[in-house]
């Protein structure tokens, strides 16, 4: 089974582990664990501490012991990364605290002050927000991309462009990225490519075999998936990690301990929940197409996405989120609908055992290619209820959204 560390490792090498040729299912029951190590206790326990005694002075100027401070790590982080890391197919993998604070970690590796960055137009908010404020005080200037472009951004590519920053799909919009082109273009003058994966985890996309430097997860969504814990993880390839892992120690970024064992505990069962999410989220996403009110369901598993054949080339699965575009109506329309729902509930982030719903307005914040849609776009991530009481819930919902709309 994986082993993420051996005794005389440095920290700097205790989660690169040579990837095992088992099957996801099987990296994910039993990687990251070492019971002899712990007693035979099956879960690596949450280590909390930050003083680690060195036995001799050797030890302590060779930097021998696996763990020598515990801001840069600890068996509950490091044996984490080992599983994401062999998930991934990566060099490397490094916690953060949230799937903001992994963002921002993995760019600021590879930008610096006078560098160029290429982001998607469908990125995450906070993305573009990171990028606005604090890359920007920085020196490093921030130009947006119709995440449709494909090959095409060589065109935007310019001499001091160091990276780019891809999100398939958006997480409001849903648009897929090509990402081999998009990849190949970039590295053809030396930039590095970034991908945020949460929604489709590495279980369904592989974005480093695709081409991608870097891969980021808000680990807070679908490897917690208890809507309990904050997390973020960055797996980044053998030409990367290094230099990730030197930003990631400078900084100072470290995952509590605490959180590290919830993650490892979502971990265990994220083949199994991903399997429902899918199914149950492609069930609803087709009904929701042949209902009243109804102009567009944004799902790329969806044959009426018009991303859907590159959803299919690249992809094996899909996850638990998608947006409904409804025909036009007044605000009141959408309170009616989201302030009256009995079994989604209406707030932020995804991932969960509880169908969520949120009223988005992508308009806001679009610049390369603005939301000209009509209509009110809801996001929907699908939990574990009965699909029948969901679906009851939504017909209730588009019932009231009709009448508002009529009146």
């Amino acid at each position: 089974m994986l082993s993420p560390r051996a005794p005389a490792q440095s920290l700097e090498m205790a989660n690169q582990v040579t990837h095992s040729s088992e099957k996801p299912e099987t990296i994910l029951t039993h990687g990251g664990r070492n019971p002899a190590d712990h007693f035979g206790f099956v879960n690596t326990p949450v280590y909390r501490g930050s003083t680690v005694l060195f036995p001799t002075l050797d030890a302590i100027e060779g930097r021998t012991q696996p763990y020598g401070y515990g801001r840069t790590g600890n068996p509950s982080t490091t044996d984490v990364e080992a599983v994401v890391t062999a998930l991934e197919g990566a060099a490397g993998t490094r916690l953060a605290p949230s799937g903001l604070s992994a963002i921002t970690t993995a760019l600021m590796s590879v930008v610096g002050s006078g560098d160029d960055i290429l982001v998607t137009d469908s990125a995450y908010e906070p993305t573009r927000n990171v990028c606005n404020t604090v890359l920007g005080r920085m020196g490093v200037s921030t130009r947006y991309y119709d995440p449709r472009i494909g090959a095409g951004i060589a065109d935007l590519i310019g001499p001091d462009t160091k990276a780019v920053f891809v999100e398939s799909p958006g997480s409001l919009t849903f648009e897929i990225q090509d990402l081999p082109a998009i990849a190949d273009a970039a590295h053809k003058v030396g930039a590095k490519v970034l991908i945020d994966n949460s929604w489709a985890t590495p279980l369904y996309f592989k974005p480093l075999e695709l081409g991608a430097d870097m891969v980021i997860h808000a680990g807070t969504k679908m490897f917690v998936g208890h809507s309990d814990a904050m997390s973020g993880t960055i797996s980044a390839n053998a030409a990367t990690f290094e230099q990730l892992a030197a930003t990631h120690r400078a900084m100072g970024i470290c995952a509590a301990p605490d959180e590290a064992y919830l993650i490892a505990r979502g971990l265990r069962t994220l083949s199994i929940r991903m399997q429902e999410h899918r199914r149950r989220a492609l069930d609803i996403a087709s009904w929701l197409e042949g209902q009243d009110g109804v102009a567009a369901v944004l799902h790329p598993a969806l044959e009426s996405h018009p991303d859907n054949a590159l959803f299919r080339r690249d992809f094996s699965g899909s996850g638990s989120l998608f947006s409904v575009l409804l025909e036009p109506a007044p605000r009141e329309a959408v309170a009616a609908l989201v302030d009256n729902m009995r079994v989604f509930g209406m707030g932020y982030s995804w991932g969960g055992y509880e169908s969520l719903i949120l009223p988005t307005k992508p308009g806001r914040v679009r610049t390369a290619v603005p939301w000209v849609a009509e209509g009110n776009l809801l996001r929907l991530h699908i939990g574990f209820e009965d699909v029948d009481d969901l679906k009851a819930d939504l017909s209730d919902g588009l019932e009231r959204y009709r009448a508002a709309r009529a009146g």
